[in-house]
């Protein structure tokens, strides 16, 4: 497949804003979790470990493409892969996520974070270079978790509900948090624009816990930061994606993303409204969303209500590239995803 035929990929051209010859679709987490074919190839490597196998991550990437014959593949990994490749002592404990050993909340322990080498993650980029000869015509998206969402995990030692530790400092030493995003972007920035180099067609910026951010929080202690690591990729579409982020978008969009990543909370020509009348001055924007992933439950009359009114939404974007509202929950039925990808290019 030359670059000019992957170019006419339909996901690439609805993130450009063009009219692509189906509505594109894939799924936040499609690779792995629900699938049977994931959980067995997975038995007894850990979550980590798999993310560093460049065969495992080419054949789990894989398997939803091949299944459910989606427009993109995303790369299989984890937000907090970088890190973890730099040498930050941390695991992925079943059952609770991220947890770090020794969670970062002094001077001194923000002076401690490595940067990160292209070689430490060399696997990674293996495994995309095995997943080119593949994957054809299919668009592969990288991805790195943004510098808030690493930021929280870092400063609260796992995931949080309320992020009050992550938020006191914030807040109580607005220095030492810039400091802090700084390192981070910079860690990103390298972890994406190795993936570029190594031939991914898009990449997605995941703000997982943007959302428990206020927008004037968010424009003064994450939006700088942000924009650091988006601004740093070219030549591909970047994707910015969080979740409870509605009354974000706008900032969000600020930060430099071609496609803005909208969760299930808000209806997609809602959202284009609010980035249109935030920003009359920029064209109008390109949308990535937004069905709730619970709705992969409800069977097939409303699977397919749902994904007719979202698909309809999506026509006030200048492009629409459908998913999830967030990732693919683990006791998904893999037939009611195949259904939704059917449902999805069948709709006008």
């Amino acid at each position: 497949m030359t670059n000019s035929q992957l170019s006419e990929a339909p996901l690439l051209v609805a993130a450009r804003g063009g009219t692509p010859s189906r509505t594109p679709v894939w799924f936040m987490r499609q690779a792995g979790r629900s699938l049977p074919e994931y959980r067995k190839l997975r038995a007894g490597t850990a979550m980590l470990d798999a993310c560093m196998d460049p065969e495992m991550v080419r054949e789990i990437t894989m398997q939803p493409v091949r299944r459910h014959d989606v427009d993109a593949a995303i790369l299989f990994s984890d937000i907090v892969v970088p890190l973890k490749a730099a040498g930050v002592d941390l695991d992925i404990v079943p059952g609770t996520g991220p947890v770090v050993a020794n969670p970062v909340r002094t001077a001194e322990d923000v002076a401690a974070l490595p940067e990160l080498r292209t070689e430490q993650v060399q696997p990674v980029l293996d495994a995309i270079g095995l997943l080119l000869k593949e994957l054809g015509g299919v668009p592969l998206i990288g991805f790195a978790g943004a510098p808030f969402t690493l930021a929280s995990y870092l400063v609260e030692g796992g995931p949080s509900r309320n992020h009050e530790r992550t938020k006191a400092l914030m807040h109580g030493d607005p220095e030492l948090w810039h400091l802090l995003l700084g390192r981070i972007a910079d860690l990103t920035a390298a972890f994406l624009q190795a993936q570029v180099a190594a031939g991914v067609s898009a990449v997605q910026l995941f703000d997982s816990w943007a959302g428990a951010l206020s927008e004037r929080d968010y424009r003064e202690f994450v939006l700088p930061h942000s924009t650091r690591v988006l601004s740093s990729i070219s030549g591909v579409p970047r994707i910015h994606f969080g979740v409870g982020t509605g009354e974000l978008l706008p900032a969000m969009r600020e930060a430099g993303a071609d496609v803005v990543g909208v969760d299930w909370r808000i209806p997609l020509d809602v959202a284009v409204r609010r980035l249109r009348e935030a920003a009359p001055e920029l064209p109008v924007p390109v949308v990535q969303g937004n069905l709730d992933p619970a709705l992969l439950f409800a069977g097939v009359p409303a699977l397919e209500r749902e994904i007719g009114r979202i698909v309809g939404e999506g026509k006030a974007a200048a492009g629409h590239i459908f998913n999830l509202g967030h990732g693919v929950l683990p006791d998904t039925d893999p037939e009611m995803i195949t259904k939704a990808v059917e449902l999805v290019h069948a709709a006008r």
